[in-house]
């Protein structure tokens, strides 16, 4: 997910060297979100492993 983000920064660095600077705000709104929405997730991901990984306290 975090290629995507990157990707579409590169599509806005590119639209905005050529002049295009609509497609270039709207690529890095789209890579904004993608990004965040990758550590949201990763954040989750981290969490319920560190909850899985623990032993229970049930004798």
């Amino acid at each position: 997910m975090l290629s995507w983000a990157v990707t579409f920064l590169v599509i806005a660095l590119i639209a905005a060297v050529l002049g295009f600077g609509g497609i270039a705000g709207t690529a890095i709104g789209i890579a904004k979100i993608i990004f965040f929405v990758a550590i949201v997730l990763f954040l989750i991901s981290a969490v319920f492993g560190l909850v899985r990984g623990r032993p229970s306290r049930m004798p």
